[in-house]
């Protein structure tokens, strides 16, 4: 490290905030690396007595410097809150479990009692949880009342072994005579679908102490919403709900529904972007009406529910004396129906609680009943495929006695195979070879491997074709993923994070044209619901461009 440096990071950490036991460099945007990178650091923790809070978001801790930050942590036994997001940008994903299991061994070693844990932010995905599972189950964590695991890529493996490690926490912690008593859980934006939901719910079930649950942006479905319904109902504490923008359909709205009936503490429910459609908006309704006196915010905003089932959500607001917000906004109410929404709040004397309704989608004529009953065949098919999945896997992994068992068939070769008729001169032949490829791309080394290899097949040589337009393939490209307008009317795909993985590696091969990096990046930073949801595949490709 340079002496110049070293002076700005003494400079920086003469900044440093100090206060009420607690020690920031938080946004200081240090950048970590080794011992000597991290000297001034251990130092600024050493000297300080009466260490309960350790701030470290918005800097960059390597391994090697992380050991020695996990050394100076030893003795910091008083230690209580560790706000550890967004602390490990750039850094390869391999280098993040380590760093954070010497964090927690230093931790463990130093007696430490922690009451909050908040590694958000931090794009670790499945193995990264691994790095602080033997932290959960021990005593450190015996003591924990706020787990914060936002925006980490967990996906549903990570999401079975953070269940596992808070239910081994919890038999742990009572067989001492001090069970674990997690009051605040956050885990948005993570991948957990269904089996990662269903997981987790077993662990709350189990905990019963839950005060606040934040779970949005998970691809859940009425599975695993079903399931984290039952867990709710064993957690009689609960005071806020907040599932925002998964899926519940009415089968998950009516579990959810009964289970509310059962809690008397609720003050903050966000269901928004969740569409449990009209007979959902009803049984939650009902729910409201026979309970939850201490409500103060519901958000049902862009359900698709239709006006009578909105007014009887209304209607359900009469002896809410504690309201302050109502949200119904972007569904299907039409003109009259919003203005008989304002009028029942009006009869109730609380129009101040519902919130614009400018983003309504107008009336829907389409029969009521038709839709659910589309509906529930769309979640039965799912439910088929899922099941078909299962089967073909567990064919695959077990071959029958006495056959000999055949090589597995890569994604390369069933899906591509760019040398036997792909035309690489027309880009949008490209694009679609390319996304049907990477839709099965998986976190599996074999299946990874597969799809990338096939990536490059394809893309190597329609990039070294001197016909080929490299500009219209990545605006077509972006088309189809719906980060782009077009005239024409191009159905977007459902699922990103294949493509994205894909475009991760591609970005990094000697055949992809550096002049594209820009235009992509642009199209990555920019705010997009599709993206959002597929937050550790988009975190990973914007890393990239910025080195590329």
């Amino acid at each position: 490290m340079a002496s110049e440096d070293i002076a700005k990071l003494a400079e920086t950490l003469a900044k440093t905030q100090v206060a009420g036991g607690q020690l920031s460099f938080k946004g200081k945007s240090l950048k970590l690396n080794t011992a000597e990178d991290a000297k001034d650091v251990i130092k600024e923790i050493e000297e300080f007595d009466g260490l309960e809070a350790l701030r470290l978001e918005g800097n960059t801790v390597g391994v090697e410097a992380a050991r020695v930050i996990a050394k100076a942590l030893e003795k910091k036994s008083e230690l209580k809150r560790c706000h550890w997001s967004d602390m490990f940008t750039g850094r390869l994903r391999s280098e993040i479990p380590p760093a954070l299991i010497s964090l927690g061994e230093g931790l463990i070693t130093a007696g430490a009692q922690l009451v909050e844990l908040d590694l958000s932010d931090n794009a670790f995905g499945p193995d990264g949880v691994r790095g602080f599972e033997a932290l959960l189950k021990s005593s450190a964590c015996f003591t924990l009342h706020e787990l914060k695991l936002n925006n980490c890529g967990m996906g549903i493996g990570g999401g079975k072994i953070l269940a596992a490690a808070l239910t081994e926490c919890h038999r742990k912690s009572s067989v001492q005579g001090k069970p674990l008593a997690l009051k605040v859980f956050v885990a948005g934006r993570n991948r957990l679908e269904n089996d990662g939901a269903t997981a987790l719910a077993e662990a709350f079930g189990i905990i019963g102490t839950l005060e606040e649950v934040h779970m949005p942006q998970n691809g859940i479905n009425h599975p695993g919403v079903t399931a984290l319904a039952q867990a709710f109902a064993i957690n009689p504490l609960l005071r806020v709900i907040n599932l925002n923008d998964n899926t519940f359909t009415e089968k998950g709205a009516v579990a959810m529904a009964k289970t509310l009936k059962t809690l008397r503490q609720v003050e903050v429910i966000n269901f928004g972007d969740c569409l449990v459609r009209s007979k959902g908006a009803v049984a939650i309704a009902d729910a409201v009406r026979g309970g939850l006196p201490k409500l103060k915010e519901l958000n049902l905003s862009f359900c698709e529910i239709k006006r009578d089932a909105a007014l009887s959500v209304a209607e359900a607001m009469v002896d809410k004396a504690e309201l302050e917000k109502l949200d119904l906004n972007g569904n299907t109410l039409g003109e009259e129906g919003c203005e008989q929404l304002q009028e029942v709040l009006d009869g109730f004397s609380m129009a101040r609680v519902l919130a614009s309704l400018s983003d309504d989608e107008g009336e829907d004529d389409e029969d009521e009943d038709e839709e659910e009953e589309g509906e529930e065949e769309e979640e039965e098919e799912e439910e088929d495929e899922e099941e078909d999945e299962e089967e073909e896997e567990e064919e695959e992994e077990e071959p029958q006695k006495g056959e000999q068992e055949e090589e597995p068939t890569t994604p390369s070769r069933k899906i591509l195979d760019p040398d036997s008729g792909t035309d690489t001169s027309d880009p949008e032949v490209v694009v679609s070879a390319f996304l049907k490829v990477s839709s099965v791309f998986k976190d599996e080394a074999t299946v990874r491997t597969a799809v990338q290899d096939a990536v490059d097949a394809l893309m190597k040589k329609a990039f070294s074709s001197s016909s080929f337009n490299s500009n219209t393939f990545l605006t077509r490209l972006l088309i189809h993923m719906g980060l782009l307008k077009s005239e024409d009317k191009v159905k977007a795909i459902a699922n990103l994070y294949g493509p994205l993985m894909a475009l991760n590696h591609m970005v990094q091969q000697d055949y992809f044209p550096k002049a594209l990096a820009p235009l992509l990046l642009a199209f990555m930073t920019k705010p997009n619901g599709a993206l959002e949801s597929c937050s550790f595949a988009r975190h990973n490709l914007l890393q990239t461009l910025y080195k590329v």
